[in-house]
C-alpha cells in the first residue's frame, strides 16, 4: 500500500504528528504571525476572560523571547467582576504591556449611552468599542470568540472583515482556503482576527491544564451570594439585582464565561480543580454562552443583530 501524506498524519504512531491541542496551538500561533506582518496597527481585546486570557498566552508564545507587538483593549461595562479586573491588571503588569480601557460608564456619563431598563450593559459596548478602534485607527482586532459558542459566531472566518462602521456583512466573507487568509481592506476598514475560531470549551480547557494557565477563582467552585432569574443564578449588584421578589442566597457556584454580571449567570458546581472542571464541561450538552448568557436569549438572531452592529 502506498503511504500518503494523510496516512503519516494520521497515525498515532508517528512521531511526526501533532496532538490535537499541539495542531491547534499551532494554528493560532501562525495567525497571530501573519497578522504581525501584513496589519500595522493589530491590538488585542482583552477582558481577563478565560478565552482572552489563552489568546494572550498564545500571542507570547508567538514572539518569544521578543515581546508581544501589540497593544490590549478592553470594553469595561462597569459592571465587571472585581477578581476579573484585578486579574487583567495584574497580567498587564506581569509582562509590561500597554492596555487601552474603553468605559461604558464614561460614555454613559457624556450622555453619549442611554442606560437600559434592564440594567444590562452589554449591549452597550458596541460604541465605545467601535469608536475606540477608529481613534486609534487599529487595523486588526484580535477576539476570543469560538465556533462552538453561538450561532452567529459559527459563521465566522478567522480573518472577518468590517467596514467603516465596524459593521459584519456576512455576505463579504472571504474564503479561507488552505489557510490562506485575505486581510485586504480599503480605509477605514479594518479585520477581526479570531485564532480560537477552531477551538472548543473543551480544548480551551484542556489546553489551561497543559499550559498551567492561572485563571481568575471564579471559573471553579465557590460559595457566593446569588438570585435566580431566568433560569439562572445572577451575582448581586448596583446595575440593578435583586428585586423585591428575588431572594438572594448563598450557594456553591462557578462561572463558564465572564461579562457583564448584569447577564452572565454561573452555574451549580463543586468543581474546584481543573480535571473536575473538564470532566463537567465534557458532560455538558449546553454551550457555555447558551447555558450562562442572558444577553443572548433576548431573541434568536440576538448575537447577529449585534454583529452587524459592530459587536464581536
Amino acid at each position: 500500500m502506498t503511504t500518503t501524506a494523510a496516512t503519516v498524519s494520521e497515525g498515532t504512531d508517528s512521531p511526526y504528528a501533532l496532538s490535537h491541542l499541539d495542531a491547534l496551538e499551532s494554528e493560532a500561533v501562525h495567525i497571530f504571525r501573519e497578522v504581525a506582518g501584513e496589519f500595522e496597527r493589530p491590538v488585542i481585546l482583552f477582558s481577563g476572560g478565560k478565552d482572552s486570557i489563552v489568546m494572550l498566552h498564545l500571542a507570547l508564545k508567538a514572539f518569544a523571547p521578543a515581546p508581544v507587538p501589540f497593544t490590549l483593549l478592553h470594553v469595561d461595562t462597569g459592571h465587571n467582576f472585581p477578581e476579573v479586573l484585578e486579574y487583567r491588571d495584574r497580567t498587564v503588569a506581569e509582562h509590561g504591556l500597554r492596555l487601552h480601557v474603553a468605559s461604558v460608564q464614561e460614555y454613559i456619563d457624556a450622555g453619549k449611552l442611554r442606560e437600559r431598563p434592564d440594567g444590562t450593559r452589554n449591549p452597550l459596548q458596541t460604541v465605545p468599542l467601535t469608536e475606540a478602534i477608529q481613534q486609534h485607527r487599529f487595523d486588526a482586532v484580535f477576539g476570543g470568540g469560538r465556533r462552538d459558542e453561538e450561532k452567529a459566531r459559527a459563521k465566522e472566518r478567522v480573518f472577518s472583515l468590517r467596514d467603516e462602521f465596524s459593521a459584519w456583512d456576512p455576505r463579504r466573507q472571504r474564503p479561507e482556503l488552505w489557510q490562506l487568509y485575505n486581510g485586504r481592506h480599503a480605509p477605514g476598514e479594518h479585520v477581526r482576527v479570531f485564532p480560537l475560531s477552531n477551538w472548543t470549551e473543551l480544548d480551551v480547557w484542556q489546553y489551561i491544564a497543559r499550559e498551567k494557565i492561572e485563571l481568575p477563582a471564579i471559573y471553579y467552585a465557590h460559595e457566593r451570594e446569588v438570585f435566580a432569574r431566568n433560569g439562572m443564578w445572577l451575582t448581586a449588584g448596583e446595575w440593578g439585582g435583586p428585586k423585591e421578589h428575588e431572594k438572594v442566597e448563598t450557594r456553591l457556584i462557578r462561572y463558564r464565561t465572564v461579562g457583564d454580571m448584569s447577564c452572565t449567570g454561573a452555574v451549580d458546581s463543586d468543581a474546584t480543580t481543573l480535571d473536575a472542571v473538564i470532566a463537567e464541561i465534557a458532560a455538558s450538552r449546553l454551550t457555555e454562552r447558551g447555558a450562562t448568557r442572558a444577553d443572548d436569549k433576548m431573541s434568536e438572531a440576538a448575537m447577529e443583530d449585534r454583529k452587524r452592529e459592530g459587536y464581536f
